[in-house]
């Protein structure tokens, strides 16, 4: 006999826990949910053919930014027709809204450069996005706007030489943003609710021709018991206080020479009580990599330092963290795992050899490491105490955006669609 209880329970179950609704893993922001660019899981895939993939959907205009994903909803910036654009689609890649903001301002450098390079970031309740006009909103879940404002019409036009690239992060209330150039550079805390500014800190140093034109995005960390946050650019590391944005500390020591055209694009990594940054630039064989420990009042220079290397190094792609260890993906295809306490290298291992350089950052989901080439070619690859080449996946159009995964899914992102590969 029926459990006349129990039918009650599974008819309730059913009318608010529908099974057709699916529920992701969250990838809230560019470098995801603990921003070292990793997670784990399993079951992730290693090969695949452009043509066999779960979907595939023509975005309309071509974008740098990632997408990032809660439960059951993507969200990604783009400009449609040359309009500054944010989208929304479900799960099976059906788009759900569109919201316009504005006419793009269009990119310096058509190859690499767009003008949707910042990625957005949300935390459930809306999702917030920047691009290279100034507009920088915040939207709801349903894609009606709760704030707008154009920091270019505010504050001047942001004097950069390659295109805009830093994305905004949360912490707590706010939804904080650096902007940081040849001019006056800051970093602000704004109300996720309103969009005022809640505190603004100025960061203005004297360095060299370019290094003070930042691409860079702020890593939320624990200072003691408050909330922090990293910032890298004009060859000195930050910290700042999240709530108040009060200056914490500062190191420097990161460019003794006075090298010049060393752009900060790729943003540090947190492992521990370590930040490792990447300096200089491996285009042209100027690569170095530093650590610094967290913590400590004022100037951290001498006190701070833990070590450096400057036998190798990245220039555009952000290294990774996954399990204790550092993930360097170098310009032309090697890849270093380094130990982020002493710098020593546990392995280096090199890509099949090709002239096409990398831009878009790697990723690494359940041991696996995806590696996108400029040329639209993602190289899987098993890592951790070796360095096994998995799969070689052609998606024929060029990549300028990190990956995301989540549910043993990978999100792909090309100069002309969205691809979910499983």
């Amino acid at each position: 006999m029926n459990n006349p209880s129990y039918s009650i329970v599974f008819a309730i179950a059913v009318l608010f826990f529908p099974t057709s609704v699916l529920v992701a893993e969250n990838w809230p922001s560019w470098r995801g949910p603990s921003h070292n660019g990793s997670r784990a899981g399993e079951n992730y895939p290693s090969q695949w053919s452009v043509d066999k993939v779960a979907w595939k959907v023509e975005l309309p205009g071509k974008g740098a930014s990632s997408p990032v994903v809660w439960k059951n909803r993507i969200f990604l910036t783009a400009p449609a027709e040359g309009v500054d654009s944010a989208l929304a689609f479900d799960l099976d890649g059906k788009q759900i809204w569109k919201t316009e903001f504005g006419t793009e301002t269009k990119a310096k450098h058509m190859k690499l450069g767009t003008s949707s390079n910042a990625s957005p970031v949300t935390d459930g309740k809306g999702v917030f996005v920047y691009f290279k006009s100034g507009t920088f909103a915040a939207l709801e879940m349903d894609g009606t706007i709760r704030w707008k404002r154009n920091l270019a019409a505010e504050f001047g036009r942001q004097e950069l030489y390659w295109d805009q690239g830093s994305s905004p992060v949360l912490i707590g209330d706010l939804v904080i943003l650096p902007r940081l150039h040849a001019g006056d550079s800051w970093v602000a805390g704004f109300d996720k609710a309103t969009g005022k500014i809640r505190w603004k800190q100025e960061r203005n140093y004297e360095v060299p021709a370019e290094n003070d034109q930042g691409y860079t995005t702020p890593i939320p960390f624990r200072h003691g018991d408050r909330n922090a946050l990293l910032v890298w650019c004009s060859d000195h590391l930050t910290a700042y206080a999240a709530d108040n944005g009060s200056l914490l500390w500062s190191c420097g020591g990161f460019n003794p020479k006075g090298k010049k055209l060393w752009p900060p694009i790729a943003t540090p990594v947190v492992v521990g009580d370590i930040a490792v940054v990447p300096v200089g630039r491996d285009d042209r064989k100027q690569a170095e990599v530093h650590a610094v420990r967290l913590g400590g009042k004022g100037e951290v220079t001498q006190t701070h330092r833990v070590w450096e290397r400057d036998d190798f190094g990245v220039f555009v792609t952000s290294p990774i963290e996954y399990e204790g260890r550092i993930y360097l993906l170098r310009h032309k295809g090697e890849l270093v795992c380094l130990d982020p306490k002493t710098g020593k290298p546990f392995w280096t291992a090199k890509l099949p050899k090709s002239l096409i350089p990398y831009y878009a950052s790697p990723v690494i989901a359940g041991g696996i490491l995806y590696a996108p080439r400029e040329d639209g070619v993602v190289f899987a690859v098993r890592i951790g105490k070796s360095f096994e080449l998995l799969g070689e996946n052609d998606m024929e159009e060029q990549i300028l955006a990190t990956p995301v995964p989540f549910d043993g899914k990978l999100l792909i992102r090309t100069s002309k669609s969205l691809v979910c590969v499983e």
